[in-house]
């Protein structure tokens, strides 16, 4: 059987007529990995973002699937798309962990943009699959390197690549390195930042990595200004925490919490503020779905503009109404954007009168008032 495709949903995610639930990359892994799927056992699914490739193998190898998404939006996604075709007990989720991973054969991979989130991944493999494991890992072309040839080679003896179809590839790791299967844990990765004095711990998928991204450099002196006396503080959007971090480290009376709809930024951002001897409760949210109404005196937010390749501002918008309930009146979102989205117009308008707190070449700094 296959499974029929044009069903599937990208929501509660963004969707606009340039956004999709399913490409050509996923239907290419689905057929790539038919000549190497297993007779029996379990096929794990790593980076599917709204279900067609878990969907996809459980309907038409029958085989249970395990699946890890780094995003809940697209965990909640593959819900959602699952219940609908009446296959929610065809998969099951996990965290990118031995129980994902033990005694698989097949793999299906959905490539991330990143090395460091791909280097993860195939220690990963190597540590926990079946020594026989067939990995078969797909993209676009457009978003596809070398390199990351060069990464599963460092963990796999043979990589194998597909012709093009429709603008997706694929390529076919297998052979595990026996001495990659018994090799020390690389990740999660922890570097000490000299200009902040702050220790900043990373998973491979966690933005920035175990670095301060430019636009947080700029943003975080300017921070001792933003509602001296707040109690509740939230970082939404945390990533690896380094705002919590610092928040924390410099307000001790605060309650500051850091919020993020990745697995591995929430996962990074408990070790930061651990190796930090800092408090900050940090929750797998979609923006602040989960936070009561009217309950922070300060939020700051450094936002995505790109909604996984494609160049969208639908995230910001939604995570500066998630801001505006979730202020109490008269409290501030300290926000630091690209300049060039030219967001100030959206943020008077959503959240509440807003000024100009610094600007470079790149980046701007605001605050919003919420309107009492």
């Amino acid at each position: 059987m296959e499974f029929d495709f044009a069903r599937l949903s990208r929501h509660p995610d963004v969707e606009a007529p340039n956004l999709h639930a399913v490409d050509a990359a996923d239907r290419l892994i689905l057929d790539e990995a038919d000549a190497g799927r297993p007779a029996s056992g379990a096929v794990a699914v790593i980076g599917d973002a709204y279900g067609a490739l878990t969907l996809g193998a459980a309907t038409r190898w029958g085989l249970p699937v395990r699946t890890h998404q780094d995003g809940l939006v697209g965990e909640r996604a593959l819900a959602a798309n699952a219940a609908d075709a009446g296959l929610s007990d065809a998969y099951a989720s996990f965290e990118l962990e031995a129980g994902l991973l033990a005694d698989v054969q097949l793999v299906l991979l959905r490539l991330p943009r990143s090395l460091d989130a791909l280097d993860e991944i195939a220690a990963d493999l190597a540590r926990w699959a079946a020594p026989e494991v067939v990995v078969v890992a797909g993209g676009m072309v457009k978003h596809m390197t070398p390199a990351m040839n060069d990464v599963l080679r460092r963990r796999f003896a043979r990589l194998d690549v597909s012709h093009a179809r429709q603008k997706a590839r694929v390529l076919i790791a297998r052979d595990v390195l026996p001495a990659e299967a018994s090799a020390p844990p690389e990740w999660p990765a922890s570097r000490v930042d000299p200009t902040t004095g702050l220790t900043v711990v990373a998973h491979g998928a966690a933005f920035a990595g175990a670095t301060v991204d430019v636009g947080t450099r700029f943003l975080l002196p300017l921070l001792a200004d933003a509602v001296p006396d707040a109690r509740d503080i939230i970082d939404l959007g945390c990533g690896t925490g380094v705002i919590a971090a610092s928040l924390a480290r410099s307000r001790p009376q605060a309650h500051v919490r850091g919020t993020d709809q990745s697995a591995a930024a929430v996962a990074s951002a408990r070790l930061t503020a651990e190796a930090n001897g800092v408090a900050v409760a940090v929750a797998r949210d979609d923006g602040l779905g989960a936070v009561a109404d009217a309950s922070a005196d300060l939020i700051v937010l450094n936002p995505p503009f790109h909604i996984g390749a494609a160049v969208h501002t639908g995230i910001a918008l939604k995570l500066f109404a998630d801001a505006a309930r979730v202020l109490r009146p008269g409290g501030e979102l300290w926000c630091v954007w690209n300049s060039h989205l030219q967001y100030r117009p959206q943020l008077e308008r959503i959240v509440g009168p807003t000024r100009q707190i610094a600007r470079n070449r790149t980046f701007t700094v605001t605050a919003s008032a919420r309107r009492r």
